[in-house]
């Protein structure tokens, strides 16, 4: 069995330059920026990154929530996820990576989970999204909907039956008070699937809802923890660690090995 492929999420202006500077053979990328509302800036690069045998990831902007109560927050983020989702098929990339959102501390959760119910129900009237939505475990927060995997099973039943996809991160996981041991085994139990791995160190102690992340030979979190999670979910893997080359090629590089010599 071959080794899944393992990139790292890179700067958007020459995604597949940074690939191969990293010996990646995945790139996750944003097509605008993270912190705001922005639609998909066009690519000049598009015809390459759809012929590319690179796996081409996108990263939804860390704006949206598709949970929240918020008129003026869950109907743009609707909007948003819908254009991204667009231009990302349009790219060719295999996923569009969306985190769990959360709502407001006097608000039941069973709320937000029936937010993103109807995201999915309305995408379904018009034919979906075009690509998997691949939901994104997250740190912290009482009130989020996607950290603790209990939360996580409650969304599943609301939403399974739109196929979506799942996103591991394992900084999330630990810093989220989910044990590595044996989490592929109950990530699955819930989802039926993982389609991508965010193999990242955390910087900060367990259970400590802080998303800090690290490379592989510092943290928190032990390398060899890590390498076990991807052997484990044998799904395509990207590296959000720091460093930039440097740093993301020897994460890469570890996990490679680690991952063929067992």
């Amino acid at each position: 069995m071959g080794l899944p492929p393992i990139g790292a999420h890179v700067g958007p202006e020459d995604p597949l330059a940074e690939a191969a500077a990293r010996k990646a053979d995945a790139v996750q990328f944003f097509l605008s920026d993270p912190q705001g509302w922005q639609k998909p800036i066009p690519r000049a690069d598009a015809d390459a990154l759809r012929s590319t045998d690179i796996a081409v990831y996108v990263h939804a902007p860390y704006m949206i929530n598709l949970a929240s109560t918020n008129n003026r927050i869950r109907i743009p983020s609707r909007g948003l996820v819908a254009d991204h989702a667009k231009a990302a098929a349009e790219l060719g990339a295999a996923g569009l990576i969306v985190h769990g959102g959360h709502v407001t501390k006097d608000t039941d959760p069973a709320v937000g989970v029936e937010n993103w119910r109807k995201a999915f129900a309305k995408a379904a009237e018009t034919g979906g999204f075009g690509l998997p939505i691949l939901i994104e475990n997250t740190a912290g927060g009482d009130n989020a909907i996607a950290r603790r995997f209990d939360r996580l099973a409650m969304l599943w039943d609301a939403i399974g039956e739109y196929e979506p996809g799942f996103c591991l991160d394992t900084c999330h996981a630990h810093a989220g008070g989910e044990d590595l041991d044996g989490v592929v085994d109950r990530v699955k139990a819930i989802t039926g699937r993982i389609d991508l791995v965010h193999a990242n160190n955390s910087k900060d102690a367990f259970d400590s809802g802080r998303d800090r992340h690290e490379n592989f030979a510092a943290g928190t979190i032990s390398a060899q923890a890590i390498a076990a999670v991807v052997r484990a979910a044998g799904a395509p893997v990207i590296c959000e660690t720091p460093g930039g080359v440097d740093g993301q090629a020897a994460d890469i590089a570890y996990l490679r090995d680690h991952l063929i010599s067992g």
